[in-house]
């Protein structure tokens, strides 16, 4: 675990180098790929030697979510989403054409072998001069096996095939990419109705203690210790505590719903969840470079720029002779019954050269917008590998945020519901006014919720930070 986490000073500034190369090796290689496309190189993105906020007590290392907060009702849920998930099965049938469409391109690379029968029969009366000249009669019956085969001169065929293959990659990539969004938005989606079903528990509490406080002050004012007026503002407080409860409880029946179907379920309000994980291990955050190894949306774009490095080589090609072969072997006979006798034989081969004399500038159009598809996947590498890496400083920056937060609020919390007691038994003694009791009380439970929606985002966080570093699934 150690070696994964920490390095030496003394290692820091050869392990620099080495990053900076993994992160542009990708791009540089494209663009040399690239040769004709004219196109400038991005500025270096400048990156830090490591991502690391972590801090002592170095928590444990987790690769993926399953393992990251060993919840056993979650694993299920992501098991049932990497199963049933539409959106996933529709990227995994995505998949599954573009490799066949990779078979498919492959073919051009071996001669196409067709069988032919034809068969035809005319006749034809000829008259002049009011005579009959006579009846003819013609038919004729051919079976062959014809071959066709395009010759690779110039690379064409291949770079297409190529192209092809690239973008089988490019979406293989994509399902993979496809498949860690489904986990984490499946986690996601869990832990949001932790949240939502502690917040309704809570709304329940609230509605119960406010309850309370109007018996109290109800039974001070028929004591006649109170006035009708404390009565009435316990009474709000007790059906504004109502309503929310209402609210929080909607929420919650959404979150449920938001689960069923991201796990291919129907959407109801029957999934339960309410106590949080174990936050005790991290993802492990590594070096900046290593998001080319495990960001599938980092690959795809990758080979998209291959795929559009081969398709200038196909439009380059256009500008050149084509040359094809043909062949056919058969037999042929004007009867049918003779088309097994082997003196009816008959065969043939052509070879056909096609090349472009002038067709306007299209050829030359196709060929400039293929470099500008090839510009456009370039930059959009960039833009992939930018976006990674502010995706992970901000779930890094975020968590020590968080943390932060958290325990400043469980703080406040501690003292609001120490300041809570003591006010319920200053008014109980009849020391406190019924508006401070009303808005202590208030306060306490505001701070718990908040403490709450702060957990919330410490466990979307850390789910966002594993999808940044690619390790979702």
């Amino acid at each position: 675990m150690s070696r994964k986490r920490f390095v030496t000073s003394g290692d820091r500034r050869s392990m620099k180098s080495i990053q900076i190369s993994a992160l542009y090796c990708l791009a540089g290689f494209a663009l040399a790929a690239c040769g004709d496309m004219s196109f400038t190189s991005p500025d270096p993105v400048h990156h830090p030697a490591r991502f690391d906020s972590s801090s002592p007590p170095v928590p444990q290392i987790a690769t993926s979510l399953r393992t990251l907060f060993s919840d056993s009702t979650l694993n299920h849920y992501l098991a049932r989403a990497a199963a049933a998930n539409p959106s996933l099965q529709a990227a995994a049938a995505t998949l599954e054409e573009s490799g066949f469409n990779t078979r498919q391109s492959r073919g051009a690379l071996f001669p196409a072998l067709s069988a032919n029968a034809n068969g035809f029969r005319s006749q034809s009366n000829s008259a002049g001069q009011g005579f009959d000249v006579g009846t003819f009669d013609a038919q004729r019956f051919s079976a062959s096996l014809d071959v066709q085969w395009e010759l690779d001169l110039w690379g064409r065929v291949r770079a297409g095939v190529n192209a092809s293959q690239q973008d089988l990659l490019a979406a293989r990539a994509d399902f993979q990419a496809a498949h860690q969004s489904i986990a984490a938005q499946t986690a996601q989606a869990y832990f949001q109705l932790i949240a939502a079903t502690r917040r309704e528990s809570l709304a329940q509490r609230r509605l119960s203690s406010l309850e309370s406080t109007h018996r109290l002050v109800d039974r001070r004012f028929e004591r006649g210790t109170g006035n009708l007026a404390d009565v009435s503002l316990a009474k709000t407080d007790v059906e504004n505590a109502r309503a929310r409860l209402a609210e929080l409880t909607d929420l919650r029946n959404q979150a449920s719903r938001l689960l069923g179907s991201l796990t291919g379920g129907y959407p109801d309000r029957s999934r339960s969840a309410s106590e949080w994980p174990d936050l005790d291990r991290s993802i492990p955050s590594g070096i900046p470079s290593s998001l080319l190894r495990n960001r599938p949306d980092i690959d795809a774009a990758y080979q998209r720029i291959r795929a559009a490095d081969s398709r200038i080589k196909v439009a380059h090609a256009n500008l050149f002779p084509a040359f094809s072969l043909t062949g056919s072997y058969g037999r042929q006979s004007a009867e049918l019954s003779d088309l097994t006798s082997p003196d009816v034989r008959v065969w043939s081969i052509a070879g056909n050269l096609t090349a472009p004399l002038f067709q306007g500038t299209t050829l030359r159009a196709q060929l400039g917008a293929a470099k500008a598809r090839g510009k456009i996947a370039i930059a959009n590498y960039h833009a992939a590998v930018v976006t990674a890496l502010r995706e992970v400083e901000d779930a890094l920056g975020s968590e020590t945020f968080l943390l932060q937060r958290e325990n400043a609020t469980r703080t406040a919390l501690s003292a609001a519901r120490t300041a809570e007691t003591r006010t319920l038994r200053s008014y109980e003694s009849g020391l406190t006014e019924i508006l401070t009791l009303l808005e202590t009380q208030r306060r306490a439970f505001d701070t718990e919720e908040s403490l709450i929606n702060i957990r919330e985002l410490r466990f979307l966080n850390r789910v966002t930070l594993a999808l940044a570093l690619g390790k979702a699934y």
